[in-house]
């Protein structure tokens, strides 16, 4: 059996802990005010999401949201920024943070999502997705 092939071009895919309370919550934000349908979502714990990070050869141990556009990913504060840019105008002020060196912003995202199971809970399994947002989830692998 050959290697399975994945095309990522002119996807912008959000990767998750599909687990994480605050994860989740975050996602359904970014539901709401993505208008435009400009993002894909797809947990870390599913298959998709396995394939994406073996392909663009993140390291496993990332458990942080990822940014994935095209074959180019975003980890941490930076896939924060980068999603942010796609939301509408008021929203983008929080890019302020960019004037950040990326070690303080990566700094503050790590103490929150070092602490994101003690603070908002974890799920026995990944979110499923309503009816009406389903299409906009790749967990598996077609």
């Amino acid at each position: 059996m050959g290697a399975r092939q994945i095309d990522l071009e002119n996807k912008k895919i959000i990767l998750f802990d599909g687990v994480c309370n605050l994860c989740n919550g975050s996602v359904n934000f970014l539901i709401k005010r993505d208008f435009k349908k400009v993002f894909n979502f797809s947990p870390l714990q599913s298959d998709y999401g396995k394939l994406i990070t073996e392909k663009l050869n993140i390291p496993k141990q990332i458990d942080s949201i990822i940014l994935v556009i095209n074959d180019e990913y975003y980890l941490k504060s930076n896939a924060v920024i980068e999603i942010i840019k796609e939301l509408k105008w008021y929203w983008r002020i929080f890019i302020v943070a960019k004037i950040f060196p990326q070690k303080t912003r990566d700094a503050i995202y790590d103490f929150i999502a070092n602490n994101r199971y003690k603070w908002f809970g974890i799920r026995k399994e990944c979110m499923i997705p309503t009816e009406d947002i389903k299409s906009r989830f790749i967990e598996d692998y077609h």
